[in-house]
């Protein structure tokens, strides 16, 4: 591995020095300049921005067909290609107002382009609405996204859902690659930092024409924050104060660039003590500590690009097990994770004249260890060997290493057809080095080849795709023995094939509504815990029965996207209809076996439907107010007549906010927020229906200016009111424990 790491970074810095630049004046439609303006090239992961006159230079482009976009808060996206050839060229740009959102480029869609431009609709959040949300983690705040939501156990533990779907059904990339830390696990959370993130795509859908397996109910893509601008060196520090938790995050980044070299650092350490919930009780060990550090590296040469990152992150968990004494104490107790989490991404972009090639390289090691109470009945052992014993050994360990590749090629241009091929992979090993067993060592082996074409005719856009993978998983045999009983894991070594396509339209009804309509196949394979198992899952309280024959998961999905807007009103419907055969699913045995309940792993064929409405008024002359309303729900059924597990409520959000500058005080917000999670009562066999119930939340911030420097400043609260609630995707329903009372959320963030 570090042999290829080593080899494709060196191609990069023996590459020809290039002397391309792109200048030029950006202005309004008054042709007033405009000041701040960011020029940025995406592939080469560089830009620059606008002088007070309106002026750039963008310089060290490499030859080849190059995008650069041109952003402006207020103003809308401008995208345009230009092919270079050892020469300068010179684009003046005039903006228009846009009247809503920034028209953003997608960076998780085969073509990278605008949203408008997109066949395949995708929601985007930014760091800065992350922040506005006052949300603890980055799992929580992602579900502010329509129809996206998070599997919670507490504050800390957070697994995305998307249209009712999750685990390894919800693929997730971060830095460019594929994050692997045993998602199959119930108590698994997202582990990634919302610190040094740029802003977070969802496709929502099957993508495996795209991503290959686990990709089945959509992809969740976090894009790391951008390297300074050109000649610049930034320094930032950031910090938020929790009162719910206690909780602090603590930020400082440091950002670089010259010409041709870019480089950024950024560490954040976080701590937060139990949560409280609104009966002023605190739930025992729900507690966690997160340190996070965050490196990057970036060159551009002649024909080449290259970025390469790492992320290392290291997080302490509690597990609770109700409430108990009460502390407010952030120091670990048993029962708590450790994990440790490296991943290291390489991307490079090899640059032809009409064309280019995209080779992106991952490595991930994901060391996992769970702390328990050990229980010893001998009356000699004293308390100090006791709380040495616990310590010193984790009852589950578990070190995952995955090395994965993606190698892109994007045809030459012919007129208004676009086209890629790609092949991408994966080489993954799993090991054991606790006591407790919950899957097997294991090896997996993924590769895949796909092709995929983008047509554009007038205002009708054409796209479409097919894809083969294969997956190959080998485990070998384990015997545990537990309370006098001996649980075996047979080894196994299956492989699995998938033929996948897509196909998409976009045009424009009447001149004035945007129509998406999409229709994709996925296929997840059996993950291994679904294989294998056969023992207790403490997390969940539950002894899991693993199923060898088990098949791939197919899906089939429908959708239909309409958008409406005009300068002062925007309305949009969203309706999917997912056919799923062989879903993957536990099914209770009503036996008991080492003091837990059995469950064990099935399939049926099933489907989930529903949307996502809603409406954005922006009355005139009012230009600073706003009001958002959405309503999401979906429903999931098994062939067999029950209902899917997990699936969130129906929910009404509707927020009205107002932006506001004035002397000392620019670009401010207030806002205030009314989401209504209506009673599921649609639930699985083995759950119980949940009250429906409303959460008020207030956000007011802005920049403000203290000398020479512009502090970002906000103030969140979620559940205004104290509410007493459970969410019905929380795992500690089932405790009859309730989510999160009120949560004030102070942040600051400045550059020096």
């Amino acid at each position: 591995m570090q042999k290829y790491l080593y080899i494709l970074f060196l191609i990069g810095f023996t590459a020809v020095y290039s002397q391309n630049n792109l200048s030029g004046t950006i202005t309004d439609t008054n042709n007033q300049p405009l000041y701040g303006v960011e020029i940025y090239a995406p592939q080469l992961h560089k830009g620059t921005i606008t002088n007070g006159q309106g002026t750039y230079t963008l310089k060290n482009i490499p030859n080849g067909k190059i995008t650069i976009n041109i952003t402006f808060l207020g103003y809308k996206t401008l995208s345009k290609t230009f092919i270079f050839s050892s020469d300068n060229q010179t684009f003046d740009a005039q903006l228009e107002e846009a009247v809503f959102t920034i028209d953003e480029v997608i960076v998780s869609t085969p073509f990278n382009k605008l949203q408008s431009e997109n066949v395949m609709k995708v929601e985007r959040l930014s760091a800065k609405s992350l922040q506005k949300v006052g949300a603890t983690t980055l799992s929580e705040g992602i579900t502010n996204i329509a129809g996206v939501s998070q599997v919670s156990t507490g504050t800390s533990i957070g697994k995305p859902v998307i249209r009712g779907l999750s685990g390894n059904r919800v693929l997730v990339y971060t830095q460019g690659v594929r994050l692997e830390n045993q998602q199959f696990g119930s108590e698994h959370g997202l582990g990634v930092n919302d610190a040094g993130v740029e802003s977070i795509e969802v496709i929502k859908g099957p993508s495996s024409l795209l991503y290959g397996s686990d990709a089945l109910g959509g992809v969740l893509y976090i894009n790391p924050e951008k390297f300074a601008s050109e000649n610049d060196t930034q320094i930032g520090i950031s910090q938020r104060y929790f009162s719910n938790t206690i909780g602090s995050n603590t930020s400082v980044g440091i950002k670089t660039s010259t010409e041709k070299l870019q480089f950024l650092a950024r560490g954040t350490y976080a701590f937060h003590s139990d949560y409280k919930i609104p009966t002023n009780q605190r739930v025992s060990n729900t507690r966690f500590k997160e340190k996070d550090l965050k490196l990057g590296v970036g060159l551009s040469e002649t024909n080449f690009s290259s970025e390469l990152r790492y992320n290392y992150n290291n997080s302490l968990l509690g597990l609770t097990e109700g409430i108990g004494e009460q502390t407010r104490e952030t120091d670990m107790e048993s029962p708590y994770q450790e994990i440790d989490n490296h991943i290291i991404s390489l991307h490079n972009h090899i640059f032809f004249k009409n064309s280019k090639m995209d080779i992106d390289l991952g490595y991930i090691i994901n060391d996992r260890k769970e702390f328990e109470e050990h229980e010893d009945h001998e009356e000699e052992e004293t308390e100090e060997e006791h709380e040495e014993h616990a310590e010193g050994e984790a009852a589950m360990s578990l070190k995952l290493k995955t090395f994965s590749y993606n190698t892109k090629y994007h045809l030459p241009k012919f007129g208004k057809i676009e086209a890629l091929i790609g092949v991408q992979g994966m080489h993954q090993t799993n090991e054991n080095f606790g006591e407790e067993i919950l899957i097997p060592d294991a090896t997996t082996n993924d590769i895949g080849a796909f092709a995929t074409a983008n047509y554009e005719w007038k205002s009708h856009v054409f796209q479409a795709g097919i894809r083969f993978d294969n997956r190959s998983i080998s485990t070998e045999r384990h015997e545990v023995e537990h309370e006098d009983e001996i649980h075996i894991f047979e080894p196994i070594d299956k492989s699995f094939n998938s033929f996948t396509a897509s196909f998409g339209y976009k045009t424009t009804l009447f001149n004035k509504i945007n129509t998406r309509f999409n229709i994709s196949s996925g296929f997840r394979a059996p993950n291994l815990a679904e294989l294998t198992s056969n023992g207790v899952h403490h997390g969940v309280n539950r002894f899991e029965v693993g199923n060898s024959e088990l098949s791939n998961e197919k899906s089939l999905q429908l959708d239909l996207s309409l958008e409406y807007g005009s300068d002062h009103f925007e309305l949009f419907a969203n309706g999917f209809y997912n056919n799923l055969n062989d879903y993957i699913y536990l099914f209770p045995t009503g036996e008991i076996e080492d003091d837990a309940p059995v469950f064990e792993y099935q399939q049926e064929n099933a489907k989930l439907y529903g949307g996502e409405f809603g409406l954005h008024l922006h009355p005139h002359p009012l230009d600073w107010l706003h009001l958002r309303s959405s309503f999401e729900m979906v429903i999931g059924e098994q062939d067999n007549g029950n209902y899917l597990p997990l699936i969130p409520a129906n929910t009404f959000k509707n927020t009205l906010s107002a932006d506001f500058s004035f002397d000392g005080f620019q670009q401010g917000y207030i806002s205030l927020s009314a989401h209504t999670f209506l009673k599921q009562d649609k639930v699985s066999i083995f759950e119980t229906p949940t009250n429906g119930y409303t959460l008020v939340n207030f956000g007011l911030g802005g920049d403000v200016m203290l000398g020479k420097h512009k502090v970002n400043t906000s103030l969140s609260i979620t559940n205004l009111f104290d509410e007493e609630y459970i969410n019905h995707l929380s795992r500690l329903k089932s405790d009859g424990i309730l989510n999160p009372g009120r949560n004030i959320v102070l942040g600051f963030s400045f550059e020096i």
